[in-house]
């Protein structure tokens, strides 16, 4: 790949590393490869249905050798936001178990008087009950965070709603502009690159969104590498505006870039 030297990866996760619950045939052997020849990488996910702890077990389910301390995740973003601005009342909108990574920073009492309103890929718990606690909040003077705003991902039965369309529901609703703390934030790829200590020209993207992976790397003042797993669509490729530094079959073509 032109330009300056490759020292370090961001990887996305699901859809790069896995599909479904079946891992992307050479992945596991890709990211072995690249821990022995020295490369630093960083895994940063847009999963908001999952803590950071549950995310590392299912990964490791899976064959693969990653740390919990090398995923990052909105969550993550989303505390040490709070934790800058002092507030901690928050009522949040997500799934699974994702709340643990929530644990000890932020606080909800049921009311509508908190300070966020948090919204993840919520899944079923996105009702209408819930969307409706979250905008009498927001009305009552709660700022809005997005965990991420993406479009959809690629569930184990087909391409399923994520948290954007909820998150945009809410805004039009109030008029009020989330903060978005996942990719394609500017403040979300910083955490992971100042972890690795590397300088965003020496490291790579690679993810299956030209959105909020590729553009949001470029963003950054990274390269991004667009793989043609996960819920890579090709009309999507031609007709977004966002040029990739390189197109890969999947991420067991990683090392075509080094």
């Amino acid at each position: 790949m032109d330009g300056q030297e490759i020292t370090g990866f961001l990887i996305d996760i699901d859809g790069v590393l896995y599909t479904g619950d079946t891992p992307v045939p050479g992945a596991r052997v890709a990211i072995t490869s690249l821990v022995d020849q020295g490369y630093l990488f960083r895994c940063v996910s847009n999963s908001t249905r999952k803590c950071r702890a549950t995310i590392a077990a299912r990964l490791e389910q899976l064959g693969f050798d990653i740390p919990k301390h090398t995923i990052f995740t909105p969550p993550l973003a989303a505390v040490r936001f709070m934790q800058e601005t002092g507030k901690h009342r928050a009522y949040l909108l997500t799934t699974g178990d994702v709340d643990r990574d929530f644990e000890g920073a932020c606080s909800d009492d049921g009311s509508t008087a908190v300070d966020y309103v948090i919204v993840g890929d919520a899944g079923d718990k996105a009702t209408y009950a819930s969307m409706n606690h979250a905008f009498r909040c927001l009305i009552e003077g709660a700022d809005l965070i997005a965990l991420e705003k993406d479009r959809y991902w690629m569930a184990t039965d087909g391409l399923s709603l994520s948290a954007g369309p909820f998150v945009t529901a809410l805004e039009s609703a109030t008029g009020k502009t989330a903060t978005v703390v996942g990719k394609p934030s500017k403040a979300f790829f910083e955490l992971a690159l100042h972890d690795m200590g590397l300088a965003a020209q020496e490291v790579v993207m690679i993810g299956d969104d030209i959105l909020t992976d590729i553009g949001g790397a470029q963003a950054a003042g990274m390269r991004g590498v667009l793989v043609r797993t996960g819920k890579f669509r090709k009309d999507v490729c031609e007709k977004s505006t966002i040029l990739p530094a390189a197109i890969i079959n999947s991420v067991c073509d990683i090392g075509t870039l080094l």
